[in-house]
């Protein structure tokens, strides 16, 4: 049996007629670049989050790129964030000339620990972005404690947390802005690169959407120096279509995990911890083990995906050895990196396909 680590043609196939009768209707109308299905959209998902605004844009990386800007993050700034994360938390703040400031992460839930946040808080600090990894929220109540005693801006990293929740309170709407990825393997993805920030803050609406066309408002009427940003007429019609699933989809990622957490409980391995407090939508299953390269040939040997998410902590990245960082810094984030593994958990997962991956990873410990 194979298993792949995601298969989106079962998705598209059970909601096939609906997606392309969304594409169609562009490609009827040929408004391909802010067409009405960008606003249509936006409202939804702002309406979803439960926040006053959404901006869409081309991808989750420009999504942090424009809240940092919105934020007034500039050259001679420092940006907190977690080392354990994809590139793209660390590489917009040097794409602003800030300095980003790597943070370690808790043992259980791979989110930044506020204990480290408050550490590195300096006179430079003018944003902490915390990482919603894997789908589970960061402990924000201490975080935000900490920003607004320094009167600091909190950006939420909810690249792979679209529904998750902290103490009832859904991620991205924390914080002064949210920034989410649609990138086709998240938990709500589009058929190519997508991003979205949701605000209350109505005085940056303007100024963001401003950003993501070239910085022009009105059009050819330029005030700042943008990006070409824009969230395409297609990708919006098909991520309103998919959107409608989205809750329905996170309930079955759920129920995949639960699966598994029993399942495994008695393996020599680390299984995802959810705190009590949140709704961990479990954009990845992420298992850690001291054996994970070993486990890793095994299940590739078995036809079975898995992935690495991450084997290099930020800090630790060529790019980034000019400010000195070394593993010895941080007591958990390496350990994680060379431990850490994700396996199928996608929402169409079968039952006989999640018992041969447990059976596979059964075998591998006995």
């Amino acid at each position: 049996m194979e298993v792949p680590l995601l298969d989106l043609t079962r998705q598209y196939n059970a909601i096939k007629s609906e997606i392309n009768q969304a594409v169609h209707k562009v490609l009827d109308h040929t408004r391909f670049i802010m067409g009405p299905e960008v606003e249509k959209f936006e409202e939804e998902a702002a309406r979803y989050c439960g926040t006053k605004y959404a901006v869409g844009v081309a991808s989750g990386t420009d999504a942090l790129l424009i809240a940092l800007r919105a934020c007034g993050v500039k050259a001679g700034d420092e940006v907190i964030t977690s080392t354990f994360s994809f590139f793209a938390s660390a590489g917009v703040i040097s794409r602003l000339g800030a300095t980003p400031v790597f943070v370690d992460i808790d043992p259980d839930t791979y989110n930044l620990k506020p204990e480290e946040v408050k550490k590195a808080v300096s006179e430079k600090t003018r944003v902490i972005m915390p990482v919603h990894i894997f789908g589970q929220c960061a402990d924000m109540d201490p975080v935000l404690q900490i920003a607004k005693d320094n009167d600091i801006m909190v950006v939420e990293d909810a690249a792979q947390a679209i529904g998750a929740k902290y103490k009832n309170r859904k991620a991205g709407t924390m914080g002064a802005f949210g920034c989410f990825s649609f990138f086709p393997s998240k938990n709500l993805g589009a058929a190519g690169d997508a991003g979205m920030i949701v605000s209350d803050y109505m005085d940056k609406q303007t100024f963001m959407k401003s950003l993501r066309d070239h910085g022009a408002h009105p059009k050819y009427y330029h005030s700042y120096i943008g990006y070409n940003s824009r969230l395409d007429t297609l990708q919006a019609a098909i991520l309103s279509v998919k959107l409608k699933y989205l809750d329905q989809w996170t309930e079955a990622r759920r129920k995949n995990a639960a699966f598994y957490n029993e399942a495994l409980k008695d393996l020599p391995l680390k299984r995802p911890v959810e705190l009590e407090h949140n709704y961990h939508i479990y954009n990845q299953y992420t298992i850690a083990t001291d054996r994970r390269d070993e486990l890793v040939k095994h299940l590739q040997n078995h036809d079975i995906g898995c992935a690495i998410y991450y084997p290099l902590p930020l800090h630790a990245q060529e790019c980034y050895k000019y400010l000195g960082c070394t593993d010895d810094d941080y007591e958990v984030a390496p350990g994680a990196s060379r431990e850490v593994l994700s396996i199928p958990i996608y929402p169409d997962l079968r039952d006989d396909e999640r018992n041969y991956v447990v059976e596979v990873i059964t075998a591998f410990f006995k």
